[in-house]
């Protein structure tokens, strides 16, 4: 099981699922278009966070997120 904060820089993966028990956590990532199925991209990584590609916009994203995507 591998998660988005393992993931290398400008590469592809496919979201299998969101491994959090935060109903709230789930429906903001829902609205940013994360879920599974959907492919994802780290643009960058900065101090604790990530810059991911969803579709055709750009998030930053904390390591607790990342680690709750599993791809």
């Amino acid at each position: 099981m591998m998660t988005l904060a393992n993931a290398k820089l400008n590469q592809e993966y496919i979201i299998k699922t969101i491994n959090t028990n935060d109903v709230e956590l789930d429906q903001f990532l829902l609205t940013l278009g994360c879920y599974s199925g959907e492919p994802i991209t780290i643009v960058s990584k900065l101090r604790g966070a990530f810059v991911v590609a969803i579709k055709d916009a750009r998030y930053t994203i904390d390591r607790q997120l990342a680690e709750a995507i599993i791809i």
